[in-house]
């Protein structure tokens, strides 16, 4: 992911063209950004960014730039790309990362923005190539001696060049049939005693020297029965790889049948190798039959195609690929690798694992949002949630799909994100407050358990804590649940009326603070009466009671009253009144339940 960051308002049109242009979220000053920020934001906002991998690109002064990343700078080869931009678009510096995607990001931003990009990287300049970032869908080889390569191709020496390596054709290079710097391309695996059997130094007086490319033109096809050890896949894919002298970094995906799409076996091996699991339907596996090795009438009855490991791994090669390993057996798993004429985009094969990340936004300001639900929402390409929930994402929701639901439309909301997620989408679906509080993720573990879907329990699913409107309304008027409480809903509509009164009766007879949750609507007030006539009767007069209205938002209200005064009238959906306990105090403008420490009138603590 890319992001823009424009430290002044001076910046923000020269951040929002590049944003446009790169695919990239703008934060910055006011409503024109996608993530609003204040004077005060900009250095953490940046070190987090910075700290999650995102590609920068800093519209602003470079100086700035260099002191707010400076405490964060440790480790080369893991810093994310950044490029300091000008703020009237007629300067473009690669800072970090420069071989790492920042050169690349430069000069596309530059193009943005009719400039010449200051790219200052020795190789880039001399060579118009960087040899330690190939393009997508290239690695070099673990070990690559790029550096002495580079060294001695600016010191003018000619190179030979082995295998197809296209993006080599506009580099500013010798090449000789009988130099001695050579550049290869090879999905082969390591000969012993050198890189392929050929590369290294020679002799001392800088002889012969070999950079090998990896390009990701193999897909390994993995088949396991339900369960099957993690570790027992894993060894049988390095073990396959290994005996046939494949290069592991060649390989592009992971690719397994959709059945498989939950398996921990399938994603072990994809983890190992560092690569993504793709997923394909039977119907897509069963069309590669003609081309099988072992083809299976077993494996047919079972998941409807005739093999997987060997058909996976050739539907992701593709139809001008080949199999370069057949089926290969351990206990429970099967693994096989297919050889395509050029390199693989995982993209384009089949579906990934969908994800469901269950969100809440707290009870309305954005502050108020945790920094997970604001990472997992910032990861989802689709948001599903009632209308007003994503309008309170705000600039988080830019350049999402979005799926808006009207309110009541809970399990239509619910069944819609697993739907989608299903299909291979990162979807979040969005609630206010804590979405496992009166929210959301409930009722998708109960879709999940009684939905009788078997490709929404293949979902990856992950639920983020929030901030409840409980929590913000007790902490705006000091602490009344600083001792026991319980939070009851007054909505008769998923739950009977005598069982609210039965749950009120005990809350009331336990002496517990209360938060009522949806507590009257305009049709809906009878029992909003019922349970301040319950708590009347089992509590004092005087007992506090808090009512917060729209907590968090700009027209919040809350008033403290008692049980014999409150009034219910004001109260609707966007209220929480919390009644106190018999040992709930006011004192002066906060309410608070204390534990039970003893404190001297001294105000330290007593006996």
């Amino acid at each position: 992911m890319t992001a823009v960051v424009a430290l002044s308002a001076s910046g923000m049109a020269t951040g929002r063209r590049l944003a446009e242009g790169l695919g990239a979220r703008l934060h910055g000053r006011g409503a024109a950004a996608d993530a609003a920020l204040s004077a005060a934001d900009y250095a953490p906002r940046l070190r987090a960014l910075f700290a999650a991998g995102e590609a920068i690109v800093f519209v602003g002064a470079l100086g700035a730039l260099v002191r707010m990343l400076a405490p964060l700078l440790a480790d080369k080869a893991a810093e994310p790309p950044v490029v300091a931009v000008a703020e009237d678009g007629s300067a473009v510096i690669p800072v970090l990362g420069g071989h790492r995607g920042a050169n690349d990001l430069a000069r596309r931003a530059a193009a943005l923005l009719g400039v010449a990009p200051a790219v200052t990287t020795a190789s880039d300049l001399a060579l118009g190539v960087a040899l330690d970032e190939p393009p997508a869908g290239w690695d070099l080889a673990a070990g690559a001696p790029h550096k002495e390569v580079a060294s001695r191709l600016l010191a003018g020496e000619a190179v030979r060049v082995e295998g197809d390596i296209p993006w080599l054709d506009a580099a500013r290079i010798e090449r000789r049939a009988d130099a001695r710097l050579v550049l290869r391309a090879s999905h082969r695996a390591p000969a012993p005693g050198g890189e392929d059997g050929d590369d290294g130094l020679d002799g001392a007086d800088g002889g012969r020297l070999a950079l090998t490319y990896r390009p990701r033109t193999l897909a390994l096809g993995v088949g396991c029965e339900r369960g099957t050890d993690p570790g027992e896949a894993v060894a049988l894919a390095r073990r396959t790889l290994a005996e046939a002298g494949l290069a592991a970094e060649s390989v592009a995906l992971v690719a397994s049948i959709d059945l498989k799409a939950d398996e921990p076996a399938v994603h072990a091996v994809a983890a190992a190798l560092g690569r993504p699991a793709r997923f394909l339907p039977a119907e897509r596996l069963e069309r590669e039959t003609p081309r099988l090795a072992s083809p299976s009438e077993t494996v047919f009855r079972a998941v409807g195609a005739h093999g997987v490991a060997e058909a996976a791994a050739l539907a992701a090669a593709g139809a001008d690929g080949s199999l370069a390993v057949p089926k290969r057996r351990s206990r429970r798993a099967t693994c096989a690798v297919a050889l395509a004429p050029a390199p693989i985009d995982p993209a384009g094969v089949g579906v990934p694992r969908g994800r469901l990340f269950v969100v809440g936004t707290g009870p309305g300001r954005a502050d108020w949002r945790t920094a997970e639900t604001e990472r997992l929402v910032g990861a989802a390409s689709d948001l599903v949630g009632y209308r007003l929930y994503l309008d309170l994402l705000g600039p988080l929701a830019a350049g999402k799909a979005l799926h808006p639901f009207p309110l009541g439309a809970e399990r239509e909301r619910a069944a819609a994100a697993l739907d989608l997620a299903a299909g291979g989408r990162t979807v979040a679906l969005v609630s206010s407050g804590d979405p496992g509080v009166y929210a959301m993720a409930s009722l998708v573990c109960e879709l999940l358990d009684t939905g009788g879907r078997a490709d929404w329990r293949r979902v990856e699913t992950a639920v983020a804590p929030g901030v409840s409107a409980l929590q913000a309304c007790a902490a705006r008027i000091g602490a009344p649940l600083g001792h026991d409480f319980c939070a009851v809903s007054l909505s008769d509509l998923l739950t009977p009326a005598a069982e609210i009164e039965r749950r009120l009766r005990a809350a009331a007879e336990g002496d517990f603070v209360a938060a009522l949750y949806n507590p009257a609507s305009g049709r809906r007030r009878a029992m909003l009466d019922r349970a301040l006539e319950i708590f009347r009767a089992a509590r004092p007069p005087a007992t506090p009671v808090v009512h917060c209205r729209a907590v968090g938002r700009p027209e919040e209200r809350i008033e403290v009253s008692t049980l014999a005064d409150f009034d219910p009238a004001p109260v609707d959906m966007l209220s929480l009144p919390i009644v106190g306990s018999a040992r709930t105090r006011v004192d002066g403008g906060r309410v608070y339940t204390p534990r039970g420490y003893a404190v001297s009138r001294a105000g330290g603590p007593g006996a």
